[in-house]
């Protein structure tokens, strides 16, 4: 009897994708606006568009954008001081992860494992400098003297972000391609295990995955497959972020890699979206995460036109994706930015104020799903007993190494792919 994919998944995860969507569109920013009339749909016809919702929504404030010149220069200082790393990728994401990490993210910095917290991956892991420049802004504990050891030996800022070193590191990436592939993991598990947990008036489980990812992470052939799988199950709590700068380190990607990415997702079954300008359109930004989170069926690519090295004199180019600036490119950024040229590592009192109240709604909602997650304990029992044990106490079940497979020499052959599902099914 032949076993279909579904039937696979419901054994294995407990979850079923959703129906196969028939059509998919490319969204623009500008389609967003609330005063759009309508927007285009990719095979023909019109559609208005949805505004966006008001959750997480905020219009460019000057602190704004102070934090996001005050993100691209720590990255940027960071390299210096290293004299070794990867400043143009940092300086040209940093609006779109501060979109994330100030106004859309819930995280709580003080219990870095909450459970229900949304997770965001660098899948380009090259550019670390964005990362321990927002965990610091964030409030985990990563000091400025932690971001001044960048790269040194024995630092909590390794050359490549590193999961069990430095806290609020979600995945150890490097290898172009990982992260964006293990976020489609950790999507999956957290479908399998709000379908297992969920009940009715109880979502205990309900966060969302975020990437920021680069082209050579879409020119790796594992991201295609795990991207292939997470459009055919409708993961739609996966949304990424594609860093669309159109230089790789050994130039343009007009060398290598022309091909059209968001038709490539949109065959996957993901919803696909546009922000023309990713340097500046904070705004655009924030409504492209917002008509993401929206669309609950499919996962979301976001394809966000940056410049690499953004405020360089050699931004736009090779040069400055994997070396220092240099002290006197990086004081004229400060001054173009209204910044002290005297002061490295230097953080506003009104960007760390911005990012405290960030850390204090992360607080808050935990302590009410603690409360939430009391209630649940009356009215299920027993599945948060279990609930419990996996995710707070992250424990094996009782007996687990009793109901392992015993094989032997006697044993009728069985192929390492039956054994292996045999051991699975038994490890829940």
């Amino acid at each position: 009897m032949p076993i279909f994919s579904n039937q696979l998944f419901d054994y294995n995860f407990g979850y079923l994708p959703p129906a196969a969507q028939t059509t998919t569109f490319n969204i623009t920013y500008d389609d967003l606006r609330p005063a759009a009339a309508s927007a285009k749909r990719q095979h023909g016809g019109e559609a208005r568009a949805s505004a966006p919702s008001k959750r997480g929504r905020a219009s460019t404030t000057p602190v704004d954008v102070t934090a996001i010149n005050t993100i691209r220069l720590l990255s940027a200082d960071m390299v210096q001081a290293a004299n070794s790393g990867h400043p143009g990728a940092p300086m040209g994401c940093a609006p779109m992860a501060h979109a994330l990490w100030a106004h859309i993210m819930t995280y709580n910095p003080e219990n870095p494992k909450w459970i229900n917290r949304d997770r965001f991956v660098l899948s380009n892991g090259h550019a670390c400098a964005l990362l321990y420049s927002l965990l610091h802004l964030a409030g985990f504990d990563l000091s400025l003297d932690d971001l001044k050891s960048f790269r040194s030996l024995g630092s909590k800022c390794p050359g490549h972000p590193e999961n069990f070193h430095t806290p609020g590191v979600e995945v150890t990436t490097g290898p172009l391609g990982q992260g964006l592939s293990m976020a489609v993991g950790m999507a999956l598990a957290s479908a399998q295990a709000g379908a297992t947990y969920n009940k009715d008036g109880f979502d205990l489980l309900n966060s969302h995955v975020f990437v920021i990812c680069g082209d050579g992470c879409l020119q790796e052939g594992v991201t295609s497959e795990a991207s292939s799988l997470a459009g055919h199950l409708g993961l739609g709590r996966l949304i990424v972020m594609w860093d669309d700068n159109k230089v790789t380190i050994d130039g343009s990607t007009d060398l290598s890699f022309t091909e059209d990415v968001l038709a490539r997702y949109a065959s996957y079954g993901w919803h696909t979206l546009h922000v023309p300008n990713g340097d500046d359109d904070l705004e655009g930004i924030l409504a492209a995460i917002e008509e993401a989170k929206a669309c609950t069926d499919r996962p979301t690519m976001i394809r966000v036109s940056t410049t690499i090295g953004k405020g360089s004199k050699n931004e736009g180019t090779g040069a400055v994706h994997g070396a220092p600036l240099g002290e006197a490119d990086i004081s004229n950024c400060k001054k173009m930015w209204g910044f002290d040229e005297a002061k490295s590592f230097h953080v506003a009192s009104d960007v760390y104020d911005l990012y405290t109240r960030k850390r204090e709604a992360g607080i808050k909602a935990e302590a009410e799903w603690r409360a939430t997650l009391a209630r649940y304990k009356v009215m299920h029992p027993q599945l948060a007993a279990e609930f419990e044990r996996r995710f707070e106490r992250n424990e094996l079940p009782a007996g687990w190494e009793e109901a392992l497979p015993v094989f032997t020499a006697a044993d009728k052959q069985l192929a390492t792919r039956q054994s292996s599902q045999v051991r699975a099914s038994c490890s829940s």
